[in-house]
């Protein structure tokens, strides 16, 4: 499995699970297959509200010898709710509690965006918290905090556009070393990409095959269909694989880890078969001329009337 690589020589394998919107029952067997395939990277988040049953599967394979806990990397996220100094060691605890471990070995801020204690999804103006209130350095802060202790032995952040990177990297004491956000042909985000590059970070990209499959609430009835586009079925024709391994592929082609999320066990083997996919100069080249840009993750929920927030304060304009 090729891998991305930190600063003190820790291995990310560059193709990971990714458990978003992997319902409980069905996670636990999903992550089981994963690891049975020869993953060795899953990434979970509290949000996600399935990481108990992430951490029984970590368990069971544990306990079986199916792998070694330090042959497996696992990323988990902080959620909104907990971006107090005083918040965010509890964050992870919990996390680690769920999952049943003694440390991750990737800890994200999920969001640049602060809730209010005990708010899991702010609906009013009353649940969040303002830049002012909770400045994005002091979340940072604990972060730092976890990583001295050795409850996480990275830390980095996910959703986060320059701006809001510049403010870290110029405040503090220990380096973000990953910024996670959606990527993929519609989405390529080159300038963020460079910029993370300059700086030191890693990348990891998200819903890297459109995330077709999450609530309807959180899509527009216009939206494109990057999994069907002509394109990547021509190129899917071309290598003899599925639409989802070369988007994966382009992924991988980049340097970039990448977390396509799935319960179905082949779906789960034909993801993690993507590295075997070399996609010519010429057909990254047709990729990034693909001429569609979309964001199908647009952060909306967070931002108007009932919030302190814009989507200036998420976002690189492209």
């Amino acid at each position: 499995m090729k891998t991305l690589q930190f600063k003190n020589g820790d291995h990310l394998p560059i193709i990971g699970l990714g458990t978003w919107k992997s319902k409980p029952g069905q996670v636990y067997q999903a992550v089981l297959w994963a690891l049975e395939s020869g993953y060795r990277h899953i990434d979970c988040a509290a949000i996600y509200n399935n990481q108990s049953e992430v951490g029984e599967a970590l368990t069971k394979a544990f306990g079986d010898g199916l792998v070694k806990r330090e042959d497996v990397f696992i990323t988990s996220k902080l959620w909104n709710s907990n971006h107090r100094l005083e918040d965010v060691e509890e964050g992870l605890t919990k996390t680690l509690s769920e999952l049943r471990l003694s440390y991750v070995d990737l800890y994200l801020m999920h969001w640049p965006i602060s809730f209010k204690k005990g708010v899991e999804f702010a609906q009013n103006r009353e649940e969040f918290y303002t830049y002012q209130d909770v400045p994005l350095t002091q979340t940072w802060e604990g972060l730092e905090s976890c990583y001295i202790k050795g409850l996480t032995k990275h830390i980095g952040m996910s959703n986060f556009n320059i701006a809001k990177l510049s403010e870290i990297l110029d405040n503090c004491k220990i380096k973000p070393e990953m910024n996670q956000v959606e990527m993929h042909p519609f989405l390529p985000q080159e300038k963020l990409v460079k910029f993370c590059k300059d700086q030191g970070l890693l990348m990891t990209a998200y819903s890297p095959l459109g995330s077709g499959d999450r609530a309807s609430s959180i899509k527009k009835e216009d939206e494109p269909d990057l999994m069907n586009h002509d394109l990547i079925q021509d190129l899917a024709n071309k290598y003899g694989c599925s639409n989802a391994q070369i988007l994966i592929a382009y992924s991988v082609a980049r340097g970039i880890a990448v977390i396509p999320k799935s319960v179905n066990q082949e779906r789960i083997k034909q993801n993690l078969e993507a590295i075997t996919i070399e996609l010519s100069d010429e057909d990254m080249l047709a990729l990034k001329n693909i001429g569609k840009n979309y964001r199908f993750i647009d952060g909306r929920f967070f931002t108007g009337p009932r919030s302190p927030y814009t989507l200036e304060d998420l976002w690189e304009k492209e």
